[in-house]
């Protein structure tokens, strides 16, 4: 570290990097799909040119990665939240996985990263974090629930000092050169793949009704599930990947690929790895056995949709989200996204009075993409009873879990649209909704 002062965009940075060294080293499948992401993107940028960074400059795009954990109680997700409080990062979003995939995912998510737009352009990183309901009758009994209250209640995922300094951070807006050295040291290493001994019975108990529930409340730690970088041709990646003899997962979750505009996000991933876990069995022996919980995903990022656009796609993805229904569904330019009200752009003014229209990036997540990547990478279904009643759970009661305002992204897009509308219109002297078309003179009408 070479600064006196680190500020939480900072924090964010060196976390991002400290997180992505310390998961290449554990699952070097991670390393191999780096590799990958950056030939990907030197093609792609050599082949179209400034096209290529239209949704991000290749800088931005080489350094951005998404984190996946997972927790197990509100207490813990409100330690979590201070953690990532310290780097500038809020709860962004509900997503329920729940009835997103035909498989057991016992879990609610929100995903913690910068709101800001300046933010988001100095580092993006941001981590997509579920939680358990061991109140769903659906997936636990009365007497499971209770057991795996009590087993969750008991442990501590993050220390003292960790907190402390999480804390210090978000109060002070940042550290100084050495306090931040070891708030990275402590955040990097609560999130390394625990190395004490698992109760086998407890664990294949919990892993009989979801893979994901005995990840959260089989073990006495929690880790990064996975680390996501970004691609500009995930297709390509695809096929890279395999070529390299690395399985990877039947499908690319999202949208189809297609002619048009790339919109919300494209994921994939290679299949979870068997990795060595020490298990204590129930008559005090510890034995070595494996287990698959850990994956590698990349994304591919498009433009984020209006409320009129998600709806339009998840009547598409009902309908089967091939390439045919993508272009009954949406225009296939920028221009019909922006007319019909589709999509999300900011309004720029260059220096001679050409007003011109940029997409903005979609930054969160799909939780049919998300439970998809998890189905996709568990060896066994679980069981769901689905005669039993769900428990309720909404955008409402996650913010009460988290203890923090949880922002809806639409309002932060929209956001964004607004106050560049008001910059150009004010540069220029119009009024904000003569802004619809790009490349217009000053003062010219849409």
């Amino acid at each position: 570290m070479t600064t006196d002062h680190f500020e939480p965009w900072q924090l964010r940075a060196a976390f991002a990097r400290s997180l992505s060294d310390m998961y290449g080293r554990e699952v070097p499948a991670y390393t191999t799909l780096l590799e990958v992401s950056h030939d990907v993107n030197a093609d792609v940028v050599r082949a179209r040119g400034a096209d290529a960074e239209r949704l991000g400059s290749i800088d931005r795009v080489t350094a951005e990665r998404h984190g996946a954990i997972r927790v197990g109680t509100p207490a813990e997700l409100q330690q979590v939240a201070r953690i990532f409080g310290a780097m500038g990062m809020h709860p962004v979003g509900f997503y329920d996985l729940r009835d997103a995939s035909s498989s057991s995912v016992p879990v609610i998510s929100t995903a913690f990263r910068p709101t800001d737009r300046a933010e988001l352009a100095r580092n993006p990183f941001r981590v997509f974090t579920s939680m358990l309901v061991p109140s769903d009758r659906r997936f636990f009994s009365a007497d499971l629930q209770a057991r795996l209250d009590t087993f969750l209640t008991r442990r501590s995922l993050f220390g003292p000092e960790l907190l402390a300094l999480a804390d210090r951070a978000e109060a002070d807006g940042g550290l100084s050169a050495a306090d931040a050295a070891e708030f990275l040291r402590l955040a990097t290493a609560a999130f390394e793949l625990g190395r004490e001994p698992v109760d086998q019975a407890w664990y294949r108990e919990l892993e009989a009704v979801s893979a994901v529930a005995a990840d959260i409340g089989g073990v006495p730690s929690t880790h990064i599930n996975h680390l996501t970088p970004r691609v500009l041709d995930i297709d390509d990646l695809y096929a890279r990947m395999e070529a390299r003899g690395i399985t990877m997962i039947d499908a690319i979750q999202g949208p189809p690929l297609w002619e048009g505009p790339d919109v919300l996000l494209r994921q994939t991933s290679f299949r979870a790895l068997a990795e060595p876990r020490t298990f204590r069995t129930p008559d005090g022996e510890v034995v070595q056995d494996s287990l698959r919980v850990r994956f590698g995903e990349v994304e591919a990022r498009g433009i984020a949709l209006t409320r009129e656009g998600r709806a339009r796609y998840d009547a598409a993805v009902v309908e089967g989200a091939t390439p045919d229904v993508w272009r009954r569904t949406f225009p296939d330019t920028e221009a019909g996204l922006a007319r019909q009200g589709l999509g999300y752009f900011t309004y720029e003014v260059g220096d001679d009075g050409t007003v011109t229209r940029e997409p903005i990036v979609y930054e969160d997540f799909l939780p049919r993409s998300a439970a998809g990547i998890f189905q996709s990478n568990l060896t066994e279904e679980g069981s769901k009873d689905a005669s039993q009643a769900g428990e309720e759970r909404d955008a409402d009661w996650m913010a009460g879990a988290v203890g923090r305002e949880l922002f809806d992204p639409f309002d932060l897009y929209a956001a964004q649209v607004a106050a560049s509308r008001d910059r150009a219109a004010k540069r220029l002297g119009v009024d904000p909704h003569h802004l619809e078309n790009p490349s217009t003179p000053q003062g010219a009408q849409a």
